[in-house]
């Protein structure tokens, strides 16, 4: 199975709430058969010397596993609902597209599945336990890690109520959203600026077929869905062994409606179903957007906490203006790397791939364009917007990413003329703008 296709299962596993509880459940059952195996081959009764360690009888054992079983299914029932009320809380203040985060918490996996396994262990430990005088056994190790158990989960129950009060918190998850907005900019574009890539590019444009429109072939899309990632080493390796030249035409986060082209392939003469379906198994799909190799969809979900705090039911511009500080550091450090070159070529120099990299136009427009249309009437947005723009341009060394930037700047000014009645607003403003230019002109 190929990398995409691991990271797609990965991503999946780790967004849902079933997969740690049940390995934690697993494991605590293969400890309470070692534990109790330790007790069952004792010779001699160890435990009971030791002062801090359980050693009394099965009436006494019983009781205290059953007293942790029936605590840690009503503390698990109460941290579940918990979960759901802050699940809930989060869809209707941050938006839909935030569930992923909330349940891609480890924090909260681990606490349900710490008291489901103490739930389960006892529940192990207490079926082995003989009250009958002949045949008497008290497993004491066993029953001893039960408590340790019970008392570790009181220790995660009091984390749990501390991270859920403070993972809801507008800051918190605007911070977590930035770091996985961050990390996807350095796992797609690890290079910084430093070396040049139009060589590459003048050299890609002449090795493409003058006829290649004309003696290429499209390859449709065999389901619906939105493009979660593109395996371009399947790809080349499927290009190489057929000597084909592939033009990849979508890219990660597009919804693509089944027969829409994804790739356009030369020489058409070479194209049959087997291929068609092998390119095809090159692109993932799923039923929503990931960050896995999707930049724009963490750009989304900071500006629709932004937009949604600008709603005229909630109107609250501090916290678009912390998506826009957050949004911000994220375009600085998008602006230091290096795009790559759309062209790539195989070991021995030969053009195999052509697939167009998201732009720095395209990260600014996600960013900027919706905060600026429904911010336009708030003066403190408004100049935080160009503030931003003056900051990502000390940042900015290319000549047409600062057109992007200074386009962006007359949008924004041009709309608070229109959206502000007060004049010694619109020269705050004007002001801003001003240095914004002055920025990016340096």
């Amino acid at each position: 199975m190929k990398y995409a296709k691991l990271s797609k299962l990965w991503d999946s596993l780790h967004s849902s709430f079933w997969f740690v509880p049940s390995l934690m459940v697993v494991l605590a059952i293969a400890l309470s058969f070692i534990t109790i195996a330790i007790d069952q081959g004792q010779e001699t009764d160890i435990i009971s010397n030791l002062g801090w360690a359980y050693s009394l009888g099965p009436n006494g054992s019983r009781a205290i596993l059953s007293a942790i079983a029936g605590s840690m299914v009503s503390v698990a029932t109460t941290a579940f609902s918990i979960t759901i009320v802050a699940l809930q809380l989060a869809s209707s203040q941050f938006g839909p597209r935030l569930l992923r985060n909330f349940m891609q918490d480890t924090g909260n996996q681990i606490v349900l599945g710490t008291f489901i396994s103490t739930f389960v262990y006892s529940l192990m430990v207490l079926r082995t336990i003989n009250g009958v005088e002949e045949n008497e056994f008290v497993p004491h190790l066993s029953v001893t890690l039960g408590i340790g158990l019970a008392i570790a989960s009181i220790g995660v129950l009091i984390y749990f109520i501390h991270h859920s009060a403070s993972s809801i918190q507008v800051d918190q998850v605007i911070k977590k959203v930035g770091h996985e907005l961050d990390a996807a900019i350095d796992r797609l574009f690890p290079e910084k600026i430093g070396r040049s890539v139009s060589r590459q590019q003048e050299q890609g444009i002449a090795d493409i077929p003058p006829d290649f429109e004309r003696a290429s072939a499209a390859i449709k899309a065999s389901n619906s869905g939105y493009i979660q990632a593109i395996d371009d080493n399947q790809l080349m390796q499927i290009a190489i062994e057929k000597n084909l030249l592939l033009r990849i035409q979508q890219r990660p986060g597009r919804f693509v409606v089944q027969g829409r082209e994804l790739a356009r392939v030369f020489p058409e003469e070479r194209v049959n179903k087997p291929l068609a379906a092998q390119i095809n198994n090159g692109f993932v799909f799923g039923s929503q957007r990931t960050e896995q190799q999707d930049i724009e969809f963490s750009i989304d979900q900071l500006v629709e906490i932004a937009v949604r705090a600008l709603s005229p039911g909630i109107n609250d511009p501090f916290t678009a203006i912390r998506c826009i500080d957050q949004l911000t550091a994220a375009l600085c450090h998008f602006v230091q790397q290096e795009i790559p070159s759309p062209y790539r070529y195989d070991d021995h120099n030969q053009l195999r791939i052509i697939a167009e990299p998201i732009a720095f136009v395209d990260v600014v427009d996600a960013a900027f364009n919706q905060i600026r249309q429904y911010g336009q009437s708030s003066v403190a947005v408004t100049m935080r917007l160009l503030e931003a723009i003056a900051v990502i341009a000390s940042f900015t060394r290319r000549p047409s990413d600062q057109a992007v930037l200074r386009r962006h700047a007359e949008m924004i000014e041009r709309g608070s003329q229109n959206g502000i009645s007060e004049e010694l607003d619109r020269n705050d403003i004007k002001e801003r703008y001003l240095t914004a230019i002055k920025a990016i002109a340096l």
